[in-house]
């Protein structure tokens, strides 16, 4: 219990003296991680919206395979990303592996498929609800994907939390790709498990309370702005 208490201690003193390593660790992270969600955003956004208004043949399938791409194993997709990007692979001569770029595009596949799941709900609904409306007005379904999604924005953003609580929160993917290599590619979740096998406490505690102290302050400030905007838009 002391040896714990110690190692919380020091760990809160890294975190209030804005330790260089520890800053170094968690801007990294950080900047990977919006990055990724960012671009999955950007993919992701659009292709559930897509899902949720056009019909096509196999439309319910697609939604399935979305659903259970939501589950997809992190070490897999890094297998899969590392045999692409290393030497002997299609996307070698990129030379991404190992490096940041191809944590982000790792962290990216793991949460495209949660955000597009997840919007492909939330346009449905409202595509459901205002369908008959839109289509009153003459609005075609690329017209109807813009404004149902940012009729939406609100509630979507739930999904791209969501999606960055994945991708923040991955270690298998981003190891294989990324190398955990000191000052380059090494992490917050990374760096934990990594000083936890060596035993060295303190620097694991205090990214593991950094790390839930940025997803809690996210969902809160997600979950505010959606009351704003329910008290502001009804």
């Amino acid at each position: 219990m002391e040896h714990f208490t110690a190692a919380l201690a020091t760990a809160l003193a890294l975190i209030v003296g804005f330790d260089r390593d520890l800053v170094a660790i968690v801007s990294l992270s950080l900047l990977v991680s919006m990055a990724a969600v960012s671009l999955a955003a950007v993919c992701g956004l659009p292709l559930g919206a897509a899902v949720a208004v056009f019909r096509f043949p196999g439309r319910s399938a697609v939604g399935a395979l979305l659903n259970a791409m939501m589950g997809l194993p992190p070490v897999v997709v890094g297998l899969a990303l590392y045999v692409l990007l290393s030497r002997a692979g299609p996307l070698g001569e990129l030379g991404l592996l190992y490096t940041p770029a191809a944590m982000v595009l790792a962290q990216c596949v793991l949460v495209t498929p949660i955000i597009a799941a997840l919007t492909r709900q939330t346009i449905a609904d409202l595509h459901e609800e205002y369908d008959e409306q839109l289509r009153s007005l003459g609005v075609g379904p690329w017209r109807t994907i813009g404004t149902l999604l940012w009729d939406g924005r609100f509630s979507l953003l739930t999904a791209m939390m969501a999606g960055f609580g994945r991708a923040s929160a991955e270690v298998g993917a981003v190891i294989i790709v990324g190398g955990n290599i000191n000052h380059v590619t090494r992490v917050m979740t990374t760096t934990i498990a990594l000083e936890t096998s060596k035993g060295n406490l303190p620097l694991a505690l205090g990214l593991g309370i950094i790390l839930l102290l940025l997803t809690f302050m996210l969902n809160a400030a997600a979950m505010a702005i959606r009351d704003v905007a329910k008290r502001t838009y009804g």
